[in-house]
């Protein structure tokens, strides 16, 4: 089984570049034993921070901040030591009803400071490797001293964190008027926390000239890297209720209790012990890899994250240019001037409820509700105020409560960011959608909004049934442990192209208030927080987290409390004006409320002509579409009995990885075809050349192309459906053999000679007399691959190796499988050009099982473990090396033949055809070549010339320029290094 891990590792670098916003939204470390409390406290579950008794007899702890609390933090980047990157700032703001004394405030804030270790702690360590290894300066080995949370009983006190703000006034408006500018400041501001020093959060306490019962207001602003949303909500809670007991009892009675540091995302959701640190490449699975390719190809269906007339966008070559150490399209001397601009909106009592009741009519979620909601608002600004026809693709970032997914170790017991997010595509949409809904609507409006809530919550289901949270922490642990992503987002700042910009738009619903689970006090477990205690009711909770630097075009953040849904609007100046913002806001608030029928508005009828056909284009390639797939029927027809059979016959832990391993490569090698052929027209386009590597009539191909499939549905839905289309009828060719039989004959138990062959064959069965004296260190070295039948392997490659060694104890082996590709052959204008030109290497790990006969390695990867049965060498006479062997691999479940891969190899590159045809003559004689060793059923191995120099030209220059040979380096001795 072969696969390159260059696809993987670009396919990573680029989606970490593009999303790493989606960890920004209101987290390598092991962790090396339980901690302790002064109060001796054991804890259950949870993953602690190592404990030092200190000098003064009190408790400190520490643990390594997490990738996504180094990116808030953010860990800063030596290379470039002029510039010094701003924290990620996450304000949240309580209105009370009433105002308390300031000295209540500083008891309530000196105990939870007490019981919450990250609201007195500071950061120790500068988070500098060893050494930087690419040419860019930007990819990282070792970690010696890693930024690291410090917390120690009375290091910080509620003076050093309590500032109080003294209203002009006592009506609320005075009152909003000095929060609303202190959230304003600190939202972008970050210069007051200086994380060596001082406490990483603060409050500011507005009051009205300290009158107790006019209301006051509680800013609460983190270092986001400690906070989320949902912790702010129950400190918050927590502070009001030790405020309602110094009134009633005169001090506080029923205390906080004690928490230690809470785990970071990777470890809450990944394990304890399982984020890239500890186990680095092995916990990346075959659904990583798919959840991977599923993010890059988002990125094809170019999603709007700029208005006309700002920027191009960036897209994936501004994100090769970023990790190249350049802002996409230069830089923009404004980047550091951007500004949050900030809207306060409260969606009525009656329009929430209302809103509540039609989301439940159509069976989704406010948040579902929202997410269409700002998809089609935003629809109406993206054309810069010049009215258009154009039709558009949203990507929409959705945040989500991390502690729900994967181990679920964090319970939620202290302050920490355990934020995180996902994407949502959407589209294509008509400009100015919005618009029409908001002010003539028809019912084919209002069923567009719920479809595309609808779909909000299929894409948010599948994401979270395929795990997808599981591996968007591991992808992005992976990309921030080994690089310096924190770079990557300040160059991504600086870009003219995106101008810090990754999504169309982006939201948090941080949920109802008074429905968390409250912190807990000593003696009263299990309460929820409240939107009152003692005299001191929530009126209003306003939150954001800075989205000027890098973020989404369009941005807010709400919450619903006292059943109004109150919203910050805080996208970025100048992308997004304080006037547009104004409009944005208002925009949102009258499409809910006409969504929730309380605005009044009627509803027009479309008539009859929606109902007429449409799509004539469409049509006609799906009839052509299949027609061409019936004619594979008979071979889908063979796979779904056989696939039936398997799962009646097996577990489903033994089914479902067997048959994710088949859909691996059944999509594989559908996929690769049309890169290779873009690869062609790419090389081969006539004209000038731009930058000396792509021609200028390519270029403006494909920007054709794009217009037309951007701007005009029926070519857009054509395409679609013709591409899936494609996509099957080429896995049909697969199945019924028409594909090729060397490198993608797919079928289940597939035939030879008309009848149907069975399962997998015993060694003995196969076994060749050569092996009887077997010697499996002879058998290491390097093998050239001559022949193969294997869907694992791409006809496409050339020049392949196996070089074979085992493990110190004897009991394993490694297979360091290298390849170069395309061939000349299957790419003869791109071969190369190709970033793999010069090879790549991939790592396979197998055992060597006492209770096998000699001859058979296990080979696992994927999820599976099968046999790979050594048949025949061929002996050296004079020294009795080997210089030829064949092997054969064969997986089957349930009595069905699921793969199987036959190598035909030696020492030397060429083989004569005398000797190939004893080679067959061999395999035959073994009895395998029903199972695929005859000639007509192996692909031959294309080679170049025996000393060969390298291929060496512009493209290659390039690759190298960038840093990839070092990126590939660096892969392959992580991979070597994680299976011994």
């Amino acid at each position: 089984m072969k696969f390159s891990s260059l696809v993987v590792s670009l396919a990573v670098a680029l989606e970490a570049v593009n999303n790493a916003e989606s960890f920004s939204s209101p987290s390598n470390v092991g962790i090396a034993s339980y901690g302790t409390t002064n109060t001796a406290r054991k804890v259950q579950n949870s993953v602690a921070p190592e404990a030092t008794e200190s000098i003064s007899g009190q408790v400190e702890q520490r643990r390594a901040l997490g990738s996504q609390e180094n990116l808030m933090l953010p860990r800063q980047y030596s290379p470039n030591s002029d510039v010094v990157f701003p924290q990620m700032s996450h304000v949240s703001c309580a209105i009370l009803s009433s105002t308390p004394t300031e000295f209540a405030l500083l008891e309530a804030i000196n105990q939870v400071m007490k019981a919450h270790p990250l609201l007195r702690c500071k950061i120790e360590g500068d988070g500098e490797p060893d050494e930087r290894i690419d040419l860019f300066q930007m990819v990282r080995k070792g970690d010696p001293t890693p930024c690291t949370f410090v917390s120690k009983a009375d290091t910080f006190s509620a003076t050093d964190v309590l500032r109080t703000v003294d209203v002009d006034g006592s009506d609320r408006a005075s009152l909003d008027k000095s929060w609303q500018s202190a959230f304003n400041r600190d939202l972008d501001d970050g210069s007051w926390c200086d994380v060596e020093k001082n406490p990483l959060w603060k409050l500011e306490f507005h009051r009205s000239n300290d009158d107790s019962d006019a209301p006051s207001a509680l800013l609460l602003s983190f270092n986001h890297a400690i906070s989320d949303q949902s912790s702010a909500n129950k400190l918050t809670d927590q502070i009001v209720s030790l405020l309602a007991q110094i009134d009633t009892k005169g001090a506080v009675k029923s205390t906080p209790k004690e928490q230690i540091i809470p785990p970071s995302v990777e470890q809450s959701v990944l394990g304890e012990t399982d984020t890239w640190g500890d186990i680095g490449p092995s916990g990346v699975s075959i659904d990583t890899i798919k959840y991977v390719g599923g993010k890059a190809l988002e990125e094809t269906k170019t999603p709007v994250i700029l208005p006309d007339g700002f920027g191009s966008g960036g897209g994936a070559l501004g994100a090769l240019t970023t990790i190249s150490g350049n802002a996409a399209g230069g830089e923009d001397s404004k980047s550091m001037k951007r500004k949050s601009v900030v809207e306060f909106r409260t969606l009525s009592k009656e329009a929430s409820s209302s809103l509540l009741a039609k989301c439940r009519d159509n069976d989704v979620s406010i948040t579902n509700a929202l997410s269409a909601a700002i998809t089609m608002t935003s629809t109406d600004f993206v054309d810069g105020g010049t009215e258009t026809d154009k039709a558009r693709n949203y990507k929409v970032l959705q945040s989500l409560d991390m502690r729900r997914f994967g181990e679920c170790i964090d319970k939620g017991e202290s302050v920490g960011c355990l934020a995180g997010s996902m994407d949502l595509m959407h589209g294509p949409l008509p400009d100015r959608s919005g618009e029409k809904l908001r002010t003539s609507p028809t019912t084919e409006d209002m069923n567009l909004f719920w479809e595309i809530a609808r779909e909000g919550k299929t894409q948010t289901a599948a994401f979270i049934d395929s795990d997808g949270p599981s591996h968007a922490v591991r992808v992005f642990d992976f990309a921030m442990t080994i690089s310096d992503l924190n770079n990557l987002v300040h160059l991504t700042a600086q870009s003219k192209d995106s101008q810090g910009r990754a999504y169309s738009a982006g939201f948090t619903n941080a949920g109802v208030y008074e429905r968390l689970d409250a912190f807990e006090l000593e003696n009263e477990d299990g309460k929820t927080v409240q939107n009152q205690h003692g005299k001191y009711k929530i009126e209003d909770v306003f939150y954001a987290a800075s989205n000027a630097r890098s973020g989404s075009l369009y941005r807010f953040s709400c919450m619903t409390v006292n059943d109004e849904i109150h919203f910050t609007f805080h996208p970025a100046a100048p992308m997004v004006d304080e006037k547009t913002n104004v409009e944005f806001a208002d925009a949102i608030i009258e499409m809910l409320e006409v969504i929730s029928g309380v605005k009044g508005i009627e509803i027009a009828d479309p008539g009859p002509l929606s109902l007429l056909p449409k799509d004539i284009l469409v049509k006609a390639t799906a009839l052509v579409g299949t027609a061409a797939l019936l004619s594979h029927a008979g071979g889908y027809y063979n796979f779904v009995q056989s696939v039936l059979e398997m799962k009646n016959n097996v577990e489903p832990a033994d089914f479902w990885p067997a048959l994710n391993f088949w859909i691996f490569f059944a999509v594989g090698h559908p996929i690769l075809q049309p890169i290779l052929w873009i690869s062609d027209v790419l090389h081969g386009s006539p004209g000038p050349m731009v930058g000396n590597l792509v021609p200028a009539t390519f270029i403006a191909g494909n920007l054709l192309a794009i217009a037309a499939i951007s701007n005009v549905a029926q070519i857009r839905n054509a395409v679609n459906v013709g591409a899936l289309f494609a996509f099957l009828t080429y896995v049909g060719a697969g199945l019924d053999g028409q594909a090729g039989l060397g490198d993608f004959n797919l079928a289940l138990d597939d035939s030879y000679k008309g009848t149907v062959v069975k399962g997998c064959p015993a060694y003995e069965e196969v076994r060749q007399p050569s092996m009887d004296d077997f010697d499996i260190k002879k058998y290491q070295g390097l093998w050239y691959e001559q022949k193969f039948h294997d869907w694992t392997q791409f006809k496409e490659v050339y020049d392949t190796t196996l070089g074979i060694k085992l493990t110190a104890d004897g009991k394993g082996w490694i297979d360091d499988f290298a390849v170069k590709g395309p061939a000349p052959d299957s790419a003869p204008l791109s071969w190369d050009k190709s970033p793999v030109a010069n090879g790549a290497h991939y790592f396979l790990f197998g055992r060597i099982d006492d209770n096998d006969p000699t001859g058979i390695l296990r080979e696992k990867g994927f999820g599976v473990e099968f046999p790979n049965y050594i048949v025949d060498v061929k002996k050296d006479p004079t020294t009795g090396e080997y210089t030829e062997a064949i092997q054969f691999q064969c997986l089957q479940r349930g009595g069905v033949r699921v793969f199987e891969g036959i190598n035909f190899m030696s020492r030397n590159p060429t083989m004569s055809d005398s000797e190939m045809a004893a080679m067959h003559a061999r395999a035959e004689k073994a009895g395998m070549y029903p199972y695929g060793a005859s000639p007509e059923q192996m692909h031959t191995v294309a080679r170049r010339p025996v000393g060969a120099p390298p291929v060496d030209n512009n493209w290659q220059q390039m690759w190298r320029a960038i840093g990839l040979d070092k990126l590939l380096e660096l892969l392959t001795e992580s991979i070597e290094d994680g299976g011994r």
